[in-house]
């Protein structure tokens, strides 16, 4: 649940602001004065501060700048609450890093869609962060595995960008997407289990291969169990592997009860299949493939998202790209 601090000096507003913000299920903090409200920030480290402009004591440029100037203040959103007749110093403000203001009287709508809008970045910010302080190490250990199989060298990586246009023209939001780059790096993270001389097999694999082989989505999802910033991609992890008609594995999901990060991958990482050199095919053409992932579609592939696919691939090889 996200924190807001609110910060009013009306009562009655407060109140107001108060209720519909509970109601729409963020835990709020009030307070009627910016030198308190400044403690209190302190002490819960909200995701939004909601603050009146004019208050007595301490006016809100004056608890913004001093919030600002903390660590844990720095990149948290703020929003201005002001009157028309107010002066507001829009300059000022964006110096000192308001994200945006809301002109006195305004009604429940209006405030949601302002504090949703910075919840929202402050979400991206947040993943931007932890993402980029873990997306080499991530590329790395993706690397790692891939090194134990030449053929699949660059294949994770293929595989994410794949998926990512996918869910872009999904209109995936950038949260989504930021979980969604991680678990297309590491979908195979399992296979680091698998002996080298089954990964690098020319021939068919028998059924105590194949046996082997099936075990890595779920090897996989138990590897980042314990790991709390990744927990987020084990859908992708463990489910990349299940077809539409229940045929796949590890679990033999069908249909929509496939999560849809499995189905969204599970395409993206059968194309990059069919369309490369392994021991035991050479690559198709990118055309033959999605003709391909058109005659799986409703078979293997979720047939909704198989027809964007051939959709988008095809107008950017139309287009060069």
């Amino acid at each position: 649940m996200e924190k807001i601090l609110l910060v009013e000096n009306d009562p009655f507003l407060l109140d107001r602001i108060n209720e519909i913000l509970v109601d729409d299920g963020y835990q709020v903090f009030p307070s009627r004065q910016a030198n308190l409200a400044y403690d209190l920030f302190v002490t819960i480290e909200p995701d939004l501060v909601v603050s009146d402009l004019m208050m007595p004591k301490m006016d809100g440029f004056e608890l913004l700048k001093k919030i600002r100037s903390i660590s844990t203040g720095i990149s948290v959103p703020f929003l201005f609450l002001t009157n028309k007749s107010e002066r507001f110093e829009l300059n000022q403000a964006r110096e000192l890093g308001v994200d945006d203001y809301l002109i006195k009287p305004f009604d429940a709508n209006e405030l949601l869609q302002a504090v949703r809008t910075r919840i929202e970045r402050r979400k991206v910010v947040a993943l931007f962060d932890t993402r980029k302080a873990h997306l080499q190490t991530i590329i790395m250990l993706a690397n790692v595995i891939e090194s134990r199989d030449p053929y699949t060298a660059g294949h994770a990586e293929r595989v994410c960008s794949f998926a990512l246009n996918l869910a872009s023209e999904l209109n995936w939001n950038q949260e989504t997407l930021g979980i969604l780059e991680l678990g297309a790096l590491l979908h195979d993270i399992g296979k680091i289990n698998i002996p080298v001389r089954i990964l690098k097999k020319t021939g068919p694999l028998n059924e105590t291969e194949w046996d082997i082989m099936r075990r890595h989505p779920i090897t996989g999802a138990k590897m980042l169990e314990g790991v709390d910033h990744l927990r987020a991609v084990i859908p992708y992890v463990i489910s990349h592997h299940e077809w539409w008609n229940g045929s796949g594995y590890p679990n033999g999901l069908a249909g929509e009860d496939i999560p849809i990060e499995g189905r969204l991958l599970a395409i993206a990482d059968a194309y990059d299949a069919m369309t490369t050199n392994r021991p035991y095919h050479v690559g198709m053409t990118k055309e033959e493939a999605l003709e391909e992932v058109k005659r799986m579609s409703g078979i293997y592939f979720d047939p909704l998202l198989a027809g964007v696919f051939i959709e988008i691939n095809r107008s950017r090889t139309a287009g060069g790209f």
